[in-house]
């Protein structure tokens, strides 16, 4: 089947678009907040698209990802009790207080930790909040995360350019089977243990 060399193509479209950039920023920002589709799946076809502009789009990212992990403090701060039951609805109750027990033990460095990591940073912001982090030193710890991890993407995209592009399209459809099946396996060990 050739449905994610399709849908790598597809993305590798919008990449190009003249709003991409407004598109990654929007993602970025309700990533950090709300939305759980991290703004790496768009960010990494834009800097194979355009690698001159790798840095300028890491920059990006990391702005408005933290802009987004703003949001989510003050949602967690002010308006907590209104997001709780989605967040049960989400089914990420368990992690939720999971998030709040590292919050305990970690302290600031949880928040360099969730940043940098594929993890749903959005649990994250909001506990901050919840727990009234001290604002200042959230952002920047916010900043170093978020800013490492999105500079190391778009470096390793960018020095593997047009090589790794070319291996990517090779193998993407074997590559998205094979995501799809350590999800199904994941959401199966969650959900049976």
């Amino acid at each position: 089947m050739t449905l994610f060399s399709a849908l790598y193509d597809r993305v590798l479209r919008w990449a190009k678009h003249p709003h991409a950039e407004r598109y990654l920023a929007t993602l970025s920002f309700a990533e950090s907040s709300f939305f759980p589709i991290p703004p790496d799946v768009m960010m990494i076809p834009m800097v194979l698209a355009r690698p001159d502009r790798a840095w300028w789009l890491a920059s990006l990212t990391t702005l408005f990802s933290v802009i987004g992990g703003i949001a989510g403090y003050l949602i967690g701060l002010w308006g907590f009790e209104l997001v709780e039951p989605l967040i049960q609805q989400a089914g990420y109750t368990a992690r939720f207080e999971r998030v709040v027990e590292w919050f305990g033990e970690w302290g600031l460095w949880i928040i360099f930790i969730a940043g940098f990591s594929p993890v749903p940073y959005k649990l994250f912001t909001i506990s901050a909040g919840m727990l009234q982090m001290m604002f200042i030193p959230f952002i920047i710890a916010s900043m170093i995360g978020r800013g490492a991890r999105f500079y190391l993407v778009a470096g390793l995209i960018r020095w593997g350019g047009v090589g790794m592009e070319q291996k990517l399209r090779r193998y993407i459809d074997r590559i998205g089977w094979v995501v799809v099946g350590l999800i199904v396996v994941g959401v199966l060990i969650y959900y049976y243990r």
